[in-house]
């Protein structure tokens, strides 16, 4: 099957470090401040495309999952989510008046918990958007659910105005590692909750899971993820559980002495890479499996996939419109980013005509030529050299000396073949994508300095 790793333990000992996700080249941590509304018109202005993905943040849980590093407001109070509406339509209002031209391919409404809002809350919120935006007659409409807190009857409404893909926050069927992270939920009702979005039809049902969670075993999550895999859903992501307590105050309610050892994290995922291949899955990358059939999965085979602030995706043609709180926009050569505290994004709409935009960052030539490299290897696991050198007019090994004196450590350990034409990433290596990634990150060694990043497996 198309990109299975090969598990290597040495490999892993060696090269098991931290870095990037790579969600955008550069990455979050090189935007600066100072950037306003006028860098996003001049972005619409610059850019070469008329299809737009809209992203909107629902900052909102009811209640606090320990394990969570999201930007997220907990709270009962149904009536701030009604407030947060207001000031997000007049964001709308005034960031649609500049995308006319624009058609909307995706949405995506992401969060904190999008399903805090209400029946009546979600249709104001969709009426706002069709009103002023023009979508696609198919466009995709995705939305990330939990579970536990989904009304009677939700999904329908959802499926009523309009989406078609739901995403379900698992985590893990384990009662007793629920409990841990203070998300207890009942296995029956997640199976209730995929078998019903199955019969309204949504065209794709995906499952987050995380490895690494207090009181995980390999054995319990390999029980998990057979639970999973009953359910057949189209995509999974099973991420690594990054514990940093200094940065999100929520997991220094987890115990260190409950987590499972660096060992056992790394058996949890070589037996959920063996599993979900088994149950015929595609492995594509990093944290990412698809059902063969799945689009995501065709994108790839097809090379087509595309990576932006969502994770993997198949609309690598769209511009990406942020919209709420801490949300980040890619339009043509620029990165934007909302106010990230619900109180600043409040003023700025306030005093900026309906912008919250306040970091940024205007890529210049060797970022785009950057960013297409390492989009290529962390979505296809190999790059044409000669393409990259024909587009942008250079010597690619001259341009990229430095990058590729950085791969010679993991060509000699079998991760990397260089042939004439291409750089190919192999079974061997497509488990550290991230860390060939980085050997074309010019920005990475002032990262390293001020950052800690999660680890690569």
């Amino acid at each position: 099957m198309i990109n299975l790793p090969k598990w290597d333990q040495d490999l892993i000992n060696k090269y098991n470090i931290s870095g990037p996700r790579y969600t955008s080249y550069p990455t979050a941590l090189s935007f600066s401040d100072g950037y306003q509304q006028h860098d996003l018109i001049k972005a619409i202005n610059s850019s070469s495309t008329n299809s737009l993905s809209v992203y909107i943040h629902i900052p909102f849980c009811s209640q606090l999952c320990y394990y969570c590093g999201c930007n997220k407001v907990i709270t009962r109070h149904q009536s701030k989510a009604d407030l947060y509406l207001d000031y997000l339509e007049q964001e709308i209002i005034a960031q649609a008046a500049l995308f006319t031209s624009y058609q909307v391919e995706q949405l995506h409404l992401g969060g904190g918990t999008p399903t805090f809002l209400t029946a009546a809350q979600m249709a104001r919120l969709i009426g706002i958007l069709e009103q002023h935006f023009n979508f696609a007659h198919d466009a995709e409409r995705g939305i990330e659910i939990d579970p536990r807190s989904l009304a009677d009857d939700m999904l329908k409404h959802l499926r009523f105005l309009g989406f078609n893909r739901v995403s379900f926050g698992i985590q893990d069927f384990n009662d007793e590692v629920q409990l841990a992270v203070n998300r207890p939920q009942s296995a029956d009702a997640v199976k209730s909750l995929i078998s019903e979005a199955r019969e309204l039809g949504f065209k794709s049902i995906n499952a987050d899971m995380i490895y690494g969670l207090p009181l995980q075993t390999p054995q319990s999550f390999k029980e998990t993820i057979e639970q999973l895999i009953e359910l057949s859903p189209d995509r999974v992501s099973v991420f690594n559980y990054a514990h940093l307590p200094e940065r999100f105050a929520a997991q220094r309610k987890i115990k260190d002495a409950d987590l499972p050892s660096a060992h056992d994290k790394l058996s949890m995922f070589k037996n959920t890479l063996e599993q979900m291949s088994e149950a015929g899955y595609q492995f594509i990358g990093m944290d990412h499996f698809a059902k063969t059939s799945n689009e995501l999965a065709v994108a790839q085979n097809s090379q087509q996939l595309h990576r932006n602030f969502q994770g993997y995706t198949t609309h690598g043609d769209c511009d990406l419109l942020g919209l709420g709180v801490s949300s980040i926009s890619q339009i043509g050569t620029a990165i934007l980013q909302n106010q990230k505290q619900l109180k600043q994004y409040y003023h700025a709409i306030e005093t900026q005509h309906g912008s919250a935009i306040t970091k940024g960052m205007q890529l210049d030539n060797d970022d785009l030529i950057r960013a297409e490299v390492i989009k290529q290897l962390i979505c296809h696991f190999q790059l044409d050299m000669q393409s990259i050198a024909d587009k942008y007019q250079l010597d690619f090994t001259d341009y990229f000396a430095s990058s590729l004196s950085a791969l010679e450590p993991l060509i000699a350990d079998g991760m990397v073949v260089i042939n004439e034409k291409l750089i190919t990433v192999t079974a061997r290596g497509n488990l550290f994508i991230r860390i060939i990634c980085m050997c074309f990150d010019t920005y990475l060694q002032q990262h390293i300095k001020n950052t800690r990043f999660s680890r690569v497996i």
